[in-house]
């Protein structure tokens, strides 16, 4: 058996799906098929249970594919252990953000970060937060930015700044006559947000608990954007007359077509806020490139903030 095969088992149990777990793994269907299929004749026991549309994992499977996934995981810590025998400024660098960071900080963070390291290759992403978590564990990325809390076995987190929450109105509507909007002032607008599945839209509604009325009421004002919508989405959604939404100040700042006909507003003190973070593997050796990398957003962010 090789990393590459049992790296094919864990995609595919995870993905359910030949066809999905072959283009995450960069080659074709037949390709995967065969390989799994070498591997469980190896093994004399199937891994899989195959239907039409989807696959399952057998009891046994499930163990084999634990187990894979702390070899790959293991096979990782041998490659950065190895890396940082170089220059850690030269190796690559695996990064990945939650959506609700990751087109804002991208642009800003990465001129800056070649300045000071011109010789590290980046790889960036962008996804959700339960992805970037599975993807860091398993050694795919080396570090990821995340908003807190975040906590996960053998991961270290470290804050980096706090960024407060505004409301994004048209200019013409009625609240951007405020200075300040209270929480309780959203509940007689059409309030738009994330979906499922973003971390960004689980704060909004922390920081605003009356919000969860308007979603669990059929006639509540909160409306989901949908599925795999992105704030900039929404900000066109406001700019188009269907309502208002909540930003990380950062995403309100980011320039868009739009501009000349929205406007924000802060929230009264005490500001709803998060703090963005970095978490990367406790075994990661290369914190030379870690610290690097902090230094590079801390000096974006305060930037913005001048």
């Amino acid at each position: 058996m090789t990393l590459t095969e049992l790296r094919y088992i864990v995609v595919l149990a995870q993905e359910q799906n030949f066809g999905r777990a072959a283009e995450r793994c960069h080659v074709t269907q037949p390709t995967l098929s065969v390989a799994v299929k070498r591997l469980e004749e190896e093994l004399k026991m199937p891994i899989f249970e195959r239907a039409k549309t989807r696959v399952y994992l057998t009891p046994v499977g499930e163990q084999i594919v634990q187990q894979a996934e702390r070899v790959l995981k293991e096979a990782s810590t041998l490659k950065d252990i190895a890396s940082s025998g170089k220059d850690q400024l030269t190796s690559p660098l695996h990064i990945g953000a939650i959506f609700t960071i990751g087109p804002y900080l991208f642009p800003e963070f990465i001129p800056m970060l070649h300045q000071q390291a011109p010789d590290m290759p980046l790889y960036v992403e962008e996804s959700y937060t339960a992805t970037l978590r599975r993807r860091i564990c398993q050694g795919e990325l080396d570090v990821i930015v995340v908003a807190l809390p975040f906590t996960e076995a053998d991961v270290v987190t470290q804050a980096i700044y706090d960024e407060e929450f505004v409301v994004q109105v048209a200019a013409d509507h009625p609240l951007a006559a405020y200075d300040a909007i209270s929480p309780e002032q959203l509940d007689a607008h059409n309030v738009l947000l994330l979906g499922e599945g973003h971390c960004f839209r689980d704060q909004v509604l922390e920081a605003c608990p009356n919000l969860r009325r308007g979603i669990a009421e059929p006639s509540g004002r909160v409306r989901t954007a949908a599925e795999g919508s992105s704030l900039e989405t929404l900000k066109h959604m406001v700019a188009s007359g269907l309502g208002i939404t909540i930003l990380p100040q950062t995403a309100a700042k980011a320039g868009s077509s739009s501009d000349a006909i929205l406007t924000t507003r802060p929230f009264v003190a005490p500001a709803p806020m998060r703090t963005v973070a970095l978490a990367w593997r406790a075994s990661f050796p290369r914190l030379k490139a870690i610290d690097t990398l902090r230094d590079a957003i801390q000096r974006c962010h305060l930037g913005k903030d001048a």
